[in-house]
């Protein structure tokens, strides 16, 4: 298991290979849908009683440190 951050991992046995909280069975994707979806921390907390405060606030810094990278669009013939 690789520690992508504090609290998100990347462990191709779980989720296959997407970033999950702390290395449990949660998706980070599936709590920015919930998120998206216009859930409440307190009602995703409220799901899934293992998750702490701390990891919904570190999925949505996940998501941001990816938009803060450099991206480039090539044509495919």
């Amino acid at each position: 298991m690789e520690q992508l951050t504090e609290r998100i991992t990347l462990d191709e046995q779980i989720c296959n290979g997407k970033p999950t909280i702390r290395g449990k069975r949660i998706a980070v994707q599936t709590i920015l849908e919930f998120l998206s979806a216009g859930e409440t921390p307190g009602e995703i907390l409220q799901q899934y009683p293992a998750l702490e405060p701390e990891d919904i606030t570190a999925c949505l810094q996940f998501a941001t440190d990816l938009m803060n990278r450099n991206y480039v669009l090539k044509t495919v013939a």
